[in-house]
């Protein structure tokens, strides 16, 4: 097999599995390229020559994950995803091992199937997500969050949304799908996949293969009135509790605009973008070929 890495060398812990990870893979006559980025060298020059190798190993965080599959879109190539970030949430949805040994077996073996992504407009540029975009409360959280996610890993989210307990609230103005929709709240996210830290899903059924996007207001006035969502969700494990209350409001569609009065910040898959609202977004159905365990494969074929 030909195999190529995408290394981003300022993900998560700096831990250096991705090297156990070459060393339990390799076999007699297999080439494994290994291509790494700290931030200074763009993700996109790495993978001109992508469609030569049968695997691309795109390691790094849920953003880096976001940045492979967004290149390599509607190009079929197979893609593993490799958790070295802080929250790998992409891995979680995907039911996927951490353990590199398991990831080299799954990426000789594992089966593929086709995901939907998204992908935001804002301003003169156009970025790709695998699991939610947003605008408002969540980038604010993001963009917190990032100075001390090596220190707290996935912990800085949490402290992040504590030290925000009242966030900006804005008048927002959707247009999904042509039709326009009049609302207020603290922010919108636009959901793919759709778990969170925890096992929080925060809409009810996880379906990144259904062509559309799912959009989330959230309509309380501060933080403190998202907590009982949050408490549905946790119990919305086997489909019991699919009622999230007042303080979400929860729409669908392929595509998206976004504004809002006072401007609400955009983030994308963890990513802030130190960038303001209007954002326009769209889905790019079964776009991008994914490696998932045999449990993913269950559950989402």
């Amino acid at each position: 097999m030909k195999v190529l890495i995408i290394n981003n060398l300022a993900s998560g812990y700096r831990e250096g599995s991705i090297y156990d990870f070459m060393r339990s893979f390799v076999e007699d006559g297999d080439e494994v390229c290994l291509r790494s980025s700290d931030g200074g060298t763009s993700i996109d020059s790495l993978l001109d020559d992508a469609d030569s190798f049968d695997v691309v190993v795109a390691s790094g965080g849920d953003g880096t994950i976001a940045s492979v599959a967004y290149r390599l879109r509607n190009t079929g190539v197979p893609i593993l995803p490799y958790p070295a970030g802080t929250a790998n949430l992409l891995s979680l949805n995907l039911l996927g091992p951490n353990e590199p040994h398991a990831l080299a077996n799954l990426a000789r073996s594992g089966k593929v199937l086709e995901f939907d992504m998204g992908e935001i407009e804002f301003g003169s540029k156009k970025r790709g997500f695998m699991i939610m975009a947003g605008a408002g409360y969540d980038a604010a959280i993001m963009e917190s969050a990032a100075p001390n996610k090596k220190l707290f890993g996935p912990v800085a989210y949490f402290l992040a949304a504590g030290a925000n307990i009242v966030p900006q609230h804005s008048s927002i103005v959707l247009t999904i799908d042509g039709k326009t929709i009049e609302t207020e709240g603290l922010g919108v996210l636009l959901v793919n996949f759709s778990q969170i830290q925890l096992g929080i899903s925060v809409t009810h059924i996880n379906q990144p293969r259904d062509g559309a996007l799912d959009v989330v207001v959230l309509k309380a006035k501060n933080a403190v009135e998202l907590l009982p969502s949050v408490f549905a969700a946790l119990l919305d494990r086997d489909g019991r509790f699919p009622d999230r209350g007042d303080a979400l409001e929860v729409y669908s569609g392929t595509e998206i605009s976004i504004e809002a009065d006072p401007a609400f910040e955009i983030q994308y898959d963890g990513e802030p973008t130190r960038t303001k609202t209007p954002a326009l977004a769209r889905i790019l159905p079964k776009a991008v070929r994914l490696i998932v365990s045999d449990e993913g494969y269950q559950l989402f074929h």
